[in-house]
């Protein structure tokens, strides 16, 4: 369908919390297969709704060729075991800027697919990572909100050289 563009950090999108969805109908059904076809084009493992500007409560996320569509998802559990691990975003210079990010290694996520079925199931590795990113997106936070101050002024800085403004 078609390629949108990513909203960039620090895009006022990206700290808006989005707002749940009532029907799945042709709209929505459009949304999604761009949002897919964006992911796949950029490319990432998952995008939000907010990333190109949708502020609806939409994430797509692709781990091991295993396309998911999650419609008001929310996570409703979290382990205590978590890992720290180095993450990107597409909304946060793609390939250029990484931080420490710690997530919970496994998580239970409720929502509705895009057949308005409820969904209810156990994530771990990976996709469970991949998962608390897109809904932090969702709930207007970015990987910049997730790790440690220092973490957050070296990418800043970084980010400034990038853009050419240091």
């Amino acid at each position: 369908m078609a390629i949108l563009p990513i909203r960039v950090y620090p895009d006022p999108a990206l700290k808006e919390k989005t707002h749940a969805v009532d029907s799945i109908d042709d709209e929505l059904r459009k949304l999604i297969k761009n949002m897919i076809d964006t992911m796949y084009a950029a490319p990432g493992v998952g995008l939000a709704a907010n990333q190109i500007g949708v502020l609806k409560r939409v994430v797509v996320v692709d781990v091991d060729e295993d396309l998911m569509v999650l419609i008001n998802p929310e996570i409703t559990w979290y382990s205590e075991e978590q890992e720290e691990n180095e993450e990107g975003c597409l909304s946060v210079y793609p390939d250029k800027i990484s931080v420490n990010v710690s997530r919970s290694l496994r998580i239970i996520v409720k929502a509705v697919n895009e057949h308005g079925e409820d969904v209810e199931f156990e994530a771990e590795g990976l996709l469970a990572r991949a998962l608390q990113h897109e809904l932090d997106h969702i709930n207007g936070m970015v990987i910049l909100d997730r790790t440690s101050s220092e973490e957050r002024q070296n990418a800043l800085r970084g980010l400034t050289k990038q853009m050419g403004m240091g």
